[in-house]
């Protein structure tokens, strides 16, 4: 398992499948390769002090870390973006939460839009001013 560091790889996995959690949002994107799984880490200031989101990231890292490789898929880039909650909540949650995560995002359907329904071009009457 690799590390993502460049910015470009963050922006692509933001356009990926997302699942939120109460201690974070996942994100996931497929890429093009099948080389090995890259993980990303970020927490914002809005999180905490520099203390606090040092902590939320080495949780996170950590819950990454003790997942089951089989989890995560190959050829696939994830980013989780640490929320304020994670700070407190019982680890165990934390490991929960992020399983139902991977497969919500592993779920997802490259035909929908991000609010879960149908695209325009998919609708039945699009193009047609009804």
């Amino acid at each position: 398992m690799d590390r993502l560091r460049q910015r470009a790889d963050f922006l692509a996995a933001a356009t990926g499948a997302k699942a939120p959690s109460s201690a974070f949002v996942l994100q996931a994107r497929q890429r093009r390769d099948d080389g090995k799984i890259r993980v990303g880490f970020t927490v914002s200031k809005r999180v905490g002090n520099a203390v606090e989101r040092n902590r939320v990231r080495r949780r996170l890292r950590e819950v990454v870390r003790l997942s089951p490789p089989a989890h995560m898929q190959p050829g696939h880039d994830y980013v989780l973006i640490g929320r304020r909650p994670a700070l407190n909540l019982p680890f165990a949650r934390l490991i929960e939460d992020f399983d139902r995560a991977l497969h919500r995002v592993h779920a997802a359907r490259p035909d929908t839009d991000r609010r879960g329904g149908k695209g325009l071009a998919a609708s039945p009457n699009a193009g047609t001013g009804e």
